[in-house]
């Protein structure tokens, strides 16, 4: 895989020192604002980055790259996308994968009708610790109840009260708790037990952003619920209760760094097959492959579990009365 990263933020500055460990990848250009030039050519230099651009058409005319990473702000997923598809490029898009599912839908199709592998960076969805939950759920017996809490104080916050608003508190923007880490939560809970029946989002409004939120996700036998907060910092908890056993994440939605299994409160059994140390890893050790074997069947389910994310986030937007632009 030839790869052109879209961005030069914090997501591309984590996954860069491990880009060695992915010898199936090339690093053919990075793309930066004008104003983060220097830092990405920094960057260039530092990891062996092809070459440099500040012009994304550019880019794509000129990169021999055959798949973009869109790592842009939320709000430019869907520019950065349709235009990579549009440009004949595979397309790896950081979460959430669009604001509107109307504009992921839009990506989808495109992607289908060109022949060309979209996919959706959800580090849960593709790491060994998460296939091991699904392993074990019948071992719980019926489900009954499901609680994850993402609460992580945002250090932008404070600018945010003071009136300063960046992108993650920016409604215009994709902004908000929901898109940022509450989006860790419903990856987790769709991806094992699919669509809800009913999507209730009560949020914690500021200035037309959701600074804080409970979701919660009726499955009719059993019910879940999912926090995630910017505006408070807690204990990270995720759990899944079952009749027979429950299962405790330790560790964020996005990380999953082992699980353990308990009969009532007594702990039964730890287990961690994690393959590598960073939670990156295993996603674009899998998107490599997928677009190396041209594997469209692996695409569409993954197209088609990101398509019942959307639809869930759009559900909670919807419900809690957030503007989504």
């Amino acid at each position: 895989m030839k790869l052109l990263i879209a961005g030069s933020g914090f997501i591309v500055e984590d996954w860069l020192p491990i880009a060695k460990d992915l010898p199936e990848i090339t690093l053919s250009g990075i793309v930066s604002t004008k104003r983060s030039q220097e830092k990405a050519e920094g960057m260039a230099k530092k990891f062996g980055i092809s070459k440099v651009f500040t012009d994304y058409d550019q880019a794509l005319k000129e990169s021999e790259a055959d798949t973009v990473y869109v790592a842009v702000p939320n709000f430019l997923h869907y520019e950065f996308s349709k235009k990579a598809l549009l440009a004949g490029k595979n397309v790896i898009c950081e979460k959430p994968f669009t604001v509107k599912y109307a504009e992921f839908k839009e990506l989808k199709k495109l992607a289908l009708e060109k022949k060309l592998v979209l996919l959706e960076a959800i580090t849960n969805q593709y790491l060994t610790n998460y296939q091991e939950i699904k392993d074990k759920l019948d071992d719980l017996g019926p489900i009954k109840i499901v609680s994850m809490n993402y609460s992580q104080y945002s250090h932008r916050y404070d600018a945010f009260k003071r009136g300063e608003i960046q992108p993650v508190f920016d409604p215009k923007k994709g902004g908000g708790a929901l898109m940022d880490l509450n989006i860790y939560n419903i990856h987790f809970i769709v991806g094992l037990f699919g669509m809800p029946k009913e999507v209730h989002y009560l949020a914690n409004i500021q200035r037309g952003v959701d600074t804080s939120g409970i979701l919660t996700l009726d499955y009719g036998d059993f019910k879940a619920v999912a926090i995630a907060a910017k505006d408070v910092g807690a204990p990270i908890t995720s759990l899944i209760e079952g009749e027979k056993m429950s299962l405790v994440v330790n560790g964020a939605p996005n990380v999953l760094d082992s699980f353990d299994l308990f009969h009532n409160s007594e702990k039964l059994d730890h287990f961690d097959k994690k393959v590598h140390s960073h939670r990156m890893y295993e996603e674009f050790a899998k998107f490599s492959k997928i677009i190396a074997e041209n594997d469209f069947d692996a695409v569409k389910a993954a197209l088609d579990h990101s398509d019942e994310v959307m639809q869930v986030l759009q559900a909670a937007c919807d419900d809690a009365g957030l503007e989504l632009e």
